[in-house]
């Protein structure tokens, strides 16, 4: 299974918190990525996170659609996040929506995972051509 690596930087980050009651703050984000390696493009994505009373106790889901190449190859397609924080321990994970592939990239399927090393990211995404 061919993997693309690379780095991405965030561009903008838009967040509106809608519930900040006692226990942890649920906040909904906007954000716009540039992707650098064997992934080349922009994205948008939006997710919803939730910040506990501990602030590294956190959590958030969304979805990201990144248009560009992966591997010289253009198109479209959406990624699914999943990610969840408890001290030091993180884990960032994606997986690519079944489907939502287009152009060169139709029927591209696969996951990966996101590095946050204090704030230059990384990522990785195996994934298969169908």
């Amino acid at each position: 299974m061919p993997r693309a690596a690379g780095t991405f930087t965030i561009d903008s980050w838009e967040p509106e918190p809608y519930d900040e009651a006692d226990g942890a703050t649920l906040t909904r984000v906007h954000l716009t990525k540039t992707f650098d390696g064997d992934m080349t493009g922009t994205s948008t994505t939006d997710i919803i996170t939730a910040v506990a009373q501990v602030e590294t106790s956190a959590a958030y889901a969304g979805f990201e659609r990144f248009t560009g190449t992966v591997h010289g190859r253009k198109g479209t397609f959406v990624l699914h996040h999943t990610a969840s924080a408890e001290g030091e321990d993180a884990g960032l994970s994606w997986t690519i929506l079944p489907d939502s592939g287009t152009g060169e990239l139709t029927g591209i399927r696969g996951g990966g995972q996101i590095v946050n090393d204090d704030g230059a990211h990384s990522f990785h995404l195996d994934y298969e051509l169908g």
